[in-house]
């Protein structure tokens, strides 16, 4: 049934042009705390995935970063970026009907992320270490009230 939904919910964003065939759904407890789906276009913004949208809907409605206890539901394997998500968030379970090789097929293709990550490829990105260091860090282990996520 959540597949479903996240299904009904990526159909919904398609025929609105607001992103891509992606949905997702986060259960906690057998009941859906958040449904949601790509926004990409409408938000013109590359990082509103199903799976993100989904998360930020789930701990603004539980009011808070912690989904240990939520499974997500999603109709495609989630990108490098949206499992970072998941795993940042901490849910335990992650359940998805297509593959990244079926996305590569209808287009949306993110396998040069996952060869850059393992060390198949080399980035285009141009990454610039700064000599200076800065004393954020620092500044956070000493804050008396920081709290790590």
């Amino acid at each position: 049934m959540s597949m479903e939904l996240a299904v009904e919910e990526a159909k919904k964003g398609m025929k609105r042009n607001e992103g891509g065939p992606f949905g997702a759904v986060i259960k906690r407890n057998g009941k859906i705390i958040a449904i949601a789906h790509n926004t990409v276009l409408k938000e013109k913004d590359p990082t509103c995935h199903a799976e993100i949208n989904a998360i930020k809907k789930a701990c603004k409605r539980l009011k808070r970063f912690d989904l240990s206890d939520c499974e997500i539901y999603s109709t495609c394997e989630p990108c490098p970026m949206c499992l970072s998500a998941i795993l940042w968030a901490r849910i335990k379970t992650l359940h998805y009907s297509s593959t990244r090789k079926d996305a590569k097929e209808a287009g949306f293709d993110d396998s040069e992320f996952y060869d850059v990550f393992s060390g198949k490829k080399k980035s285009k990105l141009k990454v610039i270490k700064q000599k200076t260091k800065n004393s954020l860090f620092h500044e956070c282990m000493e804050k008396e009230d920081k709290v790590l996520y």
